[in-house]
This record gives structure tokens, sequence and C-alpha cells, in this order.
């Protein structure tokens, strides 16, 4: 039988990866299904969705602002007649798509999207990535049939009976990765001979990690070290000429890097922030990791992520306010230390949940 699927969230990877996932999911046990993704119309799911085959549509949707200037005063004011209109066009695309569930996994559409296919009778599933959940799924959690989450503990926040905990969903590429994949090493242009830095601050980029790759690239170079650096879009824009110039057999700065699974084949050391999706990919991938958790986090909950995975040996955390002085010497030591490279990654990889999918698929179709 021919299901229709709803997927809605995004504005960030963080959320826009694990949808892709459920998709092609859906897609691989069920190929006649059609999905439909409802994102925000200025987000970059309006961008990666289709670059991944399925169709979206975008509503106008943004959160409340906390910038206290007049301009930000402003939009929150405005915002309740810019949820009256996302509310009245997600009902009109539900109304067409006539959807059999409507999936969310965080982010701002997610909100108007769920609570218009509740409010026409369509049920809803939410997908949680994180230990601390996002506004919009807390919101929506008393009328979801099913709320599949990562982490233990969240009974607090949402009811207990509906809490299914399946780990994070994970993309098909990464989860039947090929470690050190000729195809990979000639993709970049990398030699097999050296070891490789990943340096990758989530799909929007990271200031300190931006910041500090800048100042040091020249060190990493001389310590005869091969740099795959994902800057995000926005850093990239305003990076200095020179720093591009600066790029050789040794150095790549990509503003976004879309076959993340040939980047992963190929490192030796991974630096990264430690949002949910990004622990869950690199516990599969297993390689050792320095974790440098957004400040801003809610609840600090990058910092709890990290510290998940640092208190058992399987990563590394450096604070941010503290990646500036000690990223490097830590990029260095364990770039000079195989042994301890070795122990870190095995540790990091009995870590994994690879089957986080299938539960998650399971759930779906129950509901």
């Amino acid at each position: 039988m021919k299901h229709r699927y709803l997927i809605s969230g995004g504005g960030t990877g963080g959320h826009i990866f694990p949808a892709l996932a459920i998709a092609n999911k859906i897609k691989k046990e069920n190929p006649e299904a059609e999905i439909l993704f409802i994102g925000a119309s200025d987000k970059m799911e309006m961008k990666r969705v289709p670059e991944a085959g399925y169709p979206i549509e975008g509503l106008r949707i943004y959160g409340i602002s906390r910038d206290f200037s007049p301009k930000g005063i402003w939009k929150n004011i405005k915002l309740p007649f810019v949820l009256m209109r996302a509310m009245r066009k997600a009902r009109a695309i539900i109304r067409e798509f006539k959807p059999d569930i409507a999936i969310g996994v965080g982010g701002f559409a997610s909100g108007p999207a769920l609570k218009a296919a509740d409010q026409l009778g369509v049920p809803t599933l939410l997908q949680e990535q994180n230990s601390y959940p996002g506004v919009t799924n807390k919101m929506l959690a008393p009328k979801a049939k099913s709320i599949c989450v990562a982490y233990e503990g969240l009974e607090k926040y949402f009811p207990a009976d509906k809490i299914v905990l399946t780990g994070n969903p994970i993309r098909a590429e990464i989860l039947n990765l090929k470690r050190k994949d000729p195809k990979a090493y000639d993709f970049f242009g990398f030699s097999p001979e050296k070891k490789t830095v990943l340096v990758v601050g989530g799909s929007l980029g990271a200031r300190t990690l931006n910041e500090t790759m800048a100042a040091h690239l020249e060190e990493l170079r001389n310590a005869d070290l091969q740099v795959i650096w994902q800057t995000g879009e926005l850093f990239y824009k305003n990076i200095d000429s020179k720093l591009l110039a600066s790029q050789d057999e040794q150095v790549r700065i990509l503003p976004f890097i879309r076959n993340m699974n040939d980047a992963y084949s190929i490192a030796d050391i991974i630096v990264s922030r430690a949002g949910a999706l990004a622990i869950a990919e690199l516990s599969v991938v297993g390689v050792p990791t320095i974790l440098v958790p957004f400040p801003y986090a809610a609840e600090d909950h990058q910092t709890y992520n990290a510290k998940a995975l640092s208190t058992k040996g399987a990563a590394v955390l450096i604070p941010d306010s503290e990646a500036r002085e000690k990223l490097l010497p830590s990029l260095m030591e364990l770039a000079g230390n195989p042994e301890r490279c070795e122990q870190m990654g095995q540790t990091l990889r009995t870590l994994a949940q690879p089957d986080a999918i299938d539960k998650i698929y399971q759930q779906i179709e129950q509901v």
C-alpha cells in the first residue's frame, strides 16, 4: 500500500540530516512511499532537501528573538501573525498532500506543521536528538503518538508512556563507511601516507574553531598534517583571501562538505562541536576526536554530550573558552601518540548505536 509521509523540521544539519536519514530509510523499505518535507523558507533545508532528491514546501517562520533592539522587539510583535500565516499554509499543504503520518525532527517549521497535522487528524511522531529537548518538541509532545529519543531521562520533559529510546538516526553512507577508501583520498587530492585532520564546526560553522584554525593552519601544515576544514557558509564568505589562496596538496578549506562519508573515511583525527548528531556519527566512525562544545546550547547540553564521551576516554573535551590556547597542543599530542589514538577510537566505537534508524522506522510504521 502506498503511504504518504510528511517530515518537518530543520534550521541546522543536526535536524536536517536525521530527517533525511529517516526519509531514505522509508524509501528503502517502501519504494512506493510519497514523502514531502516542510521547512522554514529561509533556512538551509530549502537547499539540502532538494539536493537529496525530495520535494519541500517552505513556511515563513522564525523563533522568538532575544535581540532587544527595536528590530528584535518588532520581530517579536509580529511573531503571532507570522505563526498564524504559517499555520494556514501548513493546513493547506496537509489537506492537499493527505499524509498518513507527520514526523517532526525539531526546528521552527515543525511547530506549525505538526500542530496543523494534529488538528486535521493526522497522527504525529517526534524525533528528539538532544539530551535537552528544544522548545518545539516540548510543545508538540502532549499530542504526539510516539517520541523517539537518543538519551535516557527525558521523562521530565515528555510523557513517559510515549518515549521510546532509539538513538539518533545516522545516514546510510556513514553507517556503511569504508575506512581509508582510496577514492576518498583521490577526491580530496590527499596522500594516504600522511595523517589527515578533519575540522568541522557543524553545518553552520563555529567561530571559535574557525578563528583557531586560521591562526594555526601553518603550524599544522609544517607538522606534515593534511587538513580538511569545513568553515560554514557565513565564515567562508568573509574568509581572508590569502588563507584561501594558501590551499595546496595538504589543505582543503570548504564552506560545506556534502560527501561527509569521504571526509570521515580518511580522517585520522577529528575536531568537532558536540551536537547530538555529531556524537552519533563520530561514535560510528570511531576516530580519535577532540570535542569543543558550543557554549550557548540550551542547558549547555553539548558539554554534557561531550562529557559522556570524555569521562570514558572516548574523546578529548576542550571548553570553547580554552580552545584558542589548547586545541593545537591537543591536536599535536594526538598526532604523535598512535597508541592513545587507537585506544580512543576503540572506546568510541563501543558507544555507537548503528541500529537507531531501524528502531525509528519501526515506530513510524506502528504509528
